[in-house]
This record gives C-alpha cells, structure tokens and sequence, in this order.
C-alpha cells in the first residue's frame, strides 16, 4: 500500500501536467528556459542531478530503481550521454541522489524506501570522478547508514562543499525531517544521522558551490534556505518549471542558476536564473547587487508554487497552475486518507 501512496502522488502531478499543458510565455522574461534534453533511452527515470567539477557543461545522473550500478555523465551541450560509470560489487535497491564532494568524489545515495521507512538501514557510494569521460567500472567505498529515530524514506542527499559533511532529507507526505551525517563519514561502523530540521516533502536537493545556500524540491516547488554554522535559515519559495515528475535540482558551477530536472523518457532539465536573497553570497559579491545573469527566452513555459518575487507578469499563469494542481494533489492526499482508513 505505501508503495501506492507513492505512486498516486506521482500520478496526480504527471495528471496536472497532462491537464494544463505548456503555458505560453510565462516566466519567459527571468530566462527561465530548458537548458537540454537528456537523450540516452537507458535514462528514463533521472532521479537525481549533479555538476562535474572536472567536465565543463557535465552533469552526472542516474537511474531510480530497478537500474543497476550505473551513474551517466549527460553533456548539456547536446543532450548526449558520455560516460556511464559502473560501480563495481555494488547490487543498489534504490538509488535516488547524487552529489559531489570538496574532494571532487561522487556520492550516491541508495536511500529509498518506498515501503515507507522500513528498511533498518541505507547506504552511499563514494568514488573519484573519473578524469577521463567514457565507459568505465570503478571500486566504490560503501557506507551504511541508520537513523536517529528510525528508518526513513529518502530522496536527497546533499554533501556540503566546504566541510564535506552529509545531508539527507527524508520524504514524507506529512513531512520529513533534514538529518545530518557525522563530521566523516565511515566504512567500518554503521554511520547514524541524526535530524536537524524540519522540511516538507522533498525529491531532490543541493548546496550552493560556496555552500552559503541550500535548495530543497518537491514535485512542483521549490525552497532556498540560507546555510550557516551547519544549520538552514528559510528564506522563501522558488519559482519552478511546470514538469512532468520533478525529482532532481543542481546549483550550476558558477552558483548562479538552478537545474531542474525530471524522470521520464527524453526529460527535459530546465536552467532557472537566481537572483535577490536567493543567490549565493560569492554570486552576489560578483554581481555587485544586480538582479542576477542568465540566458534569455527558451522554447516552453515555466510554473512555480509561488508568484515571482519580482512581480513579474508570469503572476497570474503561476497561480492558476499551481491552484490546479493543489486540487488535484488535495484530491489524491483525500483519497490516500480513505485508503489508510479502509486498511
């Protein structure tokens, strides 16, 4: 039954996208656009997302489930795959987050549990990102994972990029929790996270490339958070493209924009600039208080779970959407209620 709790919640946001469709124009003056379209036909259900540090223009990706030990490098100049590294030894039951470390390593989190919390631990991978791009099989360092309270359900994992310590955020649809890994993680002995704050139901997250900013997503909205001595401080709502299940976020190297990225076959990773409060502290120092950088237009439209801060004309467009699809999800939460009841 947890099992389709879950995937009734997808099934109304991919319903939301079916009834509304694209919306022209909205958003188109931020420069929200669609950055590339992942191509690879073995990706079709991209759960987490992640800047190479070695590889201009690279993204790191994976499948959720069912896959197999497999992590693809997606050059967003193309769309095409270039790399798929596969982890050596590695059976994953379900992986859903990627990120990288100060080291420049590649974490991937193996943290689902789609039985609801039941599984009594989870586990991540850790390895180099490989210099060279290409087809290769890497040894991986396994930690396991508990945590404080009980198991959890979890989509995000984010590794800070200064102290390299680890973040989970449990998925809920009550609600989940930000859970925090030891100062260094260890292969030896079971690693317990323990929880730090509340958060709402979350698909994927990251941290800013000077780890002043934390952005945690749902399906269809978006959180900034200030970060600052190993705690987030809410700052408020982003705005967010209309996407068919959106599971993955990533901050763009130089910090000034977000990829937004979704499963499904041909998904499409969007590019939405960042401005205001929302930017990293090194990203605003650089644009001296200006309303932040990006590329212009884009060939669809963008909805968020809140009106832009700015005012923009997207207002109206991001209500409406977002109204449609509060209904939509208040009806599923509605009817998983009677289910639970029935049980």
């Amino acid at each position: 039954m947890p099992r389709f709790r879950t995937a009734l919640a997808a099934s109304a946001t991919a319903a939301a996208f079916a009834v509304l469709g694209p919306v022209p124009g909205a958003f188109a003056a931020d420069g929200t656009a669609v950055a590339f379209t992942i191509s690879d036909p073995r990706i079709t259900e991209s759960s987490g997302l992640a800047a190479s540090r070695l590889h201009k223009g690279v993204y790191w990706t994976h499948n959720d489930s069912d896959d197999g030990p497999y992590v693809y490098a997606v050059d967003s100049a193309t769309g095409k795959t270039v790399a798929r590294v596969t982890m050596r030894g590695i059976d994953p039951r379900d992986v859903e987050a990627i990120s990288l470390g100060p080291d420049g390593d590649i974490y991937v989190g193996d943290i689902g549990d789609n039985l609801g919390g039941t599984w009594p631990h989870v586990w991540i991978y850790r390895f180099a990102e490989p210099e060279r791009l290409g087809n290769s099989t890497v040894d991986v360092v396994r930690y396991t994972v508990q945590y404080e309270g009980g198991p959890r359900n979890a989509e995000a994992l984010m590794v800070h990029p200064k102290t390299g310590r680890v973040y989970i955020a449990s998925k809920s649809e009550d609600g989940g929790g930000l859970y925090a890994g030891p100062k260094k993680l260890s292969s030896k002995v079971v690693n317990v996270f323990r929880r730090i704050a509340e958060v709402p139901w979350v698909t994927d997250g990251s941290f800013s490339p000077d780890g002043t900013r934390l952005v945690l997503r749902g399906y269809f909205w978006a959180t900034a958070w200030r970060w600052s001595g190993d705690a987030p401080t809410k700052i408020g709502s982003l705005d967010v493209p209309m996407q068919r299940q959106g599971e993955s976020v990533a901050f763009t190297p130089d910090g000034r924009a977000l990829m937004y990225g979704s499963e499904g076959k041909n998904s499409e990773v969007w590019k939405a600039p960042l401005k205001g409060e929302d930017l990293p502290d090194s990203a605003a120092r650089e644009t001296a208080g200006s309303a932040g950088t990006g590329e212009s237009g884009g060939k669809g439209p963008a909805a968020g779970a809140d009106a832009a801060k700015d005012g923009s004309s997207g207002h109206g467009t991001v209500v409406v959407g977002f109204a449609v699809l509060a209904a939509i999800v208040v009806g599923a939460t509605g009817l998983r209620r009677v289910l639970r009841r029935r049980r």
